[in-house]
Order: structure tokens, then C-alpha cells, then sequence
């Protein structure tokens, strides 16, 4: 029976990237997504969202009984909404924490005892650098992927010694469409579209794509690894937050640009300079 492995968000971006890097080496790709024909382009495609717990356990119950249990999970699955907390309206929070938190922990659950059941297997969760970089500008969404983040911690050390891995992937500053389909609270549509096009410029002229997340997922299972920043300003931003969490809370309260691409151009420059 084919090896299987299962990537929510698989339709675009560091979820299509990596369900392209997974299947090159020989494993059969479930994709899930809302969006199932581009997710049908890379992989066995499933229609499911992710905040749906009961259509989650259905999703699991089919991967076990057309493909068998898989030998990967990767969480990918989010959505992006910026702006000032005091702009973040009540359904803001609950749409994020049920998508980018929530998408997690129905994945691991019902998932998990899956791969527990095959003695072996990895499960990856795609966090991200703004998990340990705090912002004025993306509060719901750091308060996310830093609960993915100890979520990925807990159960690494829950499942350690069992043969089923655990990794936290955290992306930095990627040329994706998350950009463009974030959620800009605060301003009206007009405004949002235009700042998420900006964004995604940038990112696609300098940032690297989604493809270097992919890569960093795969070492990430091949060689069990806790934590992964990707990009150089995903490790300048860690190393930061490690070395004087003050510096990185002072970061935090600067106004235009966001801390978090301060840190990765500065890292950019500085792993530049001296390579």
C-alpha cells in the first residue's frame, strides 16, 4: 500500500508547494481544501474546511477507509485578518481562532491516533514567525499561530517516544496569496484590496516563494525537528525573542511598518553581509 500523507490548504501556496514536494517523493497526497479543483491539480482532492470538526472527522474516517492511515499530516490551513485589536470585531476572532487554531486541533485529533496506530509517522504544523513576534498590526493572527505554536510543543512531548514526530514550521515574510486574501479590519474593502496587492508585490519581489517553506517541511520530517523558522527574518525574530524579549516588545509598538518585516529586512541584510 502507497505511503500516504495529508495537507490541508494544499490548493495554493506553502500547502500546494509542499503537497508538489511530498508526492515527488513517492507519496500518495490527499489534499484538502475548500477550493477542490485546484487542490485536484496536485493531489487526491477533498472538499473540507477545516473549522468543521464534524466534517474534519468524516475527512479522517475517508482517508482511513480509501487510502489507509497516513504516514503525514501537515496542518497548513489559515487565514490572515490585520489591523488594530480594537478593529477585530467578535466573528474577526472566532473566524481566525476556528480556521488558523482550531483547523489544527481537529487535524491532530482526529488524525493522530491514526498515525499513533501505524507506530510511525510525522505531523507538521505550519505556525508562523509572527507566533513569537509581537505586533500592534496582526494581533488575532500572532495569537494564533503562537497557540499553534505550544499546541505543536505539547504534543511533541506528549507523543515523544511513540514513533509519531512533531513539528512546528514557522514561515517568515513568503510570496504567497495570503496577502491578498487577508482581511485588513478597520478600512473599508477598497482600501484592504489595495494594501493586500501592495503586500503581495513585495513579497514577490523579494521574499522567497512558498517553495522554501516546502523544503523546510520535508527536512523537518526527515529529521524530526522541533522548530523550524524559515526565512531569515523568521530566525532573526527568533533569536530576538530568545535573546532580549524587551527589544522585541519595544519592536512591537512602532507604527507603520510592521515589526515583523523590520526584523526581516534586517536579517535579510545582515545574513547577506555576511555569507
Amino acid at each position: 500500500m502507497a505511503v500516504v500523507a495529508v495537507v490541508t490548504g494544499a490548493a495554493s501556496g506553502i500547502g500546494r508547494a509542499t503537497a508538489l514536494a511530498l508526492g515527488a517523493r513517492g507519496l500518495t497526497v490527499i489534499c484538502a481544501d475548500v477550493d477542490e479543483e485546484r487542490a485536484g491539480e496536485v493531489g487526491v482532492p477533498y472538499r473540507v474546511d477545516v473549522s468543521d470538526a464534524p466534517a474534519m472527522e468524516r475527512f479522517a474516517e475517508w482517508v482511513r477507509a480509501e487510502h489507509g492511515a497516513p504516514a503525514v499530516l501537515v496542518n497548513n490551513a489559515g487565514i490572515g485578518i490585520g489591523g488594530s485589536f480594537f478593529d477585530h470585531t467578535v466573528a474577526d476572532w472566532r473566524r481566525i481562532v476556528d480556521v488558523n487554531l482550531m483547523g489544527v486541533v481537529h487535524g491532530c485529533l482526529f488524525f493522530g491516533p491514526q498515525l499513533l496506530e501505524r507506530g510511525r509517522g510525522h505531523i507538521v504544523n505550519v505556525a508562523s514567525a509572527a507566533a513569537y513576534t509581537p505586533t500592534r498590526t496582526l494581533p488575532a493572527y500572532g495569537a494564533t499561530k503562537a497557540g499553534v505554536l505550544m499546541l505543536t510543543e505539547s504534543l511533541r512531548a506528549e507523543l515523544a517516544g511513540t514513533g509519531v514526530g512533531v513539528s512546528a514550521v514557522c514561515p517568515g515574510f513568503v510570496a504567497t496569496g495570503i496577502y491578498r486574501a487577508a482581511r485588513y479590519a478597520g478600512v473599508d474593502p477598497v482600501e484592504g484590496t489595495r494594501r493586500g496587492e501592495l503586500a503581495e508585490r513585495l513579497a514577490g519581489r523579494w521574499a522567497p516563494g512558498p517553495e522554501t517553506v516546502a523544503r523546510a517541511i520535508v527536512r523537518a520530517i526527515e529529521h524530526d525537528r522541533p522548530l523550524v523558522p524559515v526565512t531569515a527574518g523568521a530566525w532573526g525574530a527568533y533569536a530576538l525573542s530568545r535573546l532580549s524579549p524587551a527589544a522585541m516588545r519595544r519592536l512591537a509598538r512602532l507604527g507603520g511598518d510592521d515589526p515583523f518585516l523590520l526584523v526581516e529586512r534586517f536579517a535579510g541584510r545582515f545574513f547577506r553581509k555576511n555569507t
